[in-house]
């Protein structure tokens, strides 16, 4: 699935993350940035040792990150140049509009700094849907509002890729794009 917005592409693709030929990809990330599971282990294991160093050093330096802050490392050996580590939030059925309001805010995050950088293109995973419990249906519609919300605007981002590592979630993702 592809729609243009503004002048940006949105793609929805099911797919490896960390095969993307992209100037970034989003690691859903713990606040420590220590890649020891999900997507971050894929990102860590397949782009090398370089990652999780550069990871330790943002942490060393400023401690770490807010629930929805976004930082960047290189891509180490991936085909991206670019990691971009989001702190994804932790599904609290209880706090249910806090939890929508860091989730949208890791998707804003992640793209202001790709625009920060001046690249071109940025791949999503399915971001807190894993261990981190948020519901997947709740995550897309989210997700995919706030990616349209800041193309919408001015940015120099030229494609947005949300990609799902299997079927049934890209299915979701699809049918929250109608929606959106």
């Amino acid at each position: 699935m592809q729609k243009r917005v503004g002048r940006s592409t949105l793609e929805l693709v099911q797919g490896d993350l960390t095969a993307l030929p992209v100037d970034a990809i989003v690691n859903a990330a713990n606040v420590h940035l220590q890649h020891g599971g999900g997507v971050a282990w894929a990102i860590a294991r397949k782009g090398g040792q370089a990652i999780q160093e550069e990871s330790d050093a943002i942490i060393t330096r400023r401690g770490p990150l807010e629930t929805g802050e976004a930082v960047i490392t290189s891509g180490g050996r991936l085909p991206a140049r670019f990691v971009i580590h989001t702190a994804g939030p932790i599904w609290n059925d209880q706090r249910e509009e806090e939890s929508d309001n860091l989730l949208r805010k890791a998707i804003r995050s992640s793209l202001a700094l790709a625009d920060e950088n001046k690249l071109k293109s940025i791949a999503f995973p399915a971001i807190s849907t894993g261990i981190y419990r948020f519901p997947v249906e709740r995550a897309a519609r989210l997700m995919l509002a706030e990616a349209f919300d800041y193309l919408r605007g001015e940015t120099n981002l030229e494609r947005v890729i949300f990609c799902l590592y299997d079927d049934a979630t890209c299915r979701v993702f699809e049918d929250a794009s109608d929606s959106v």
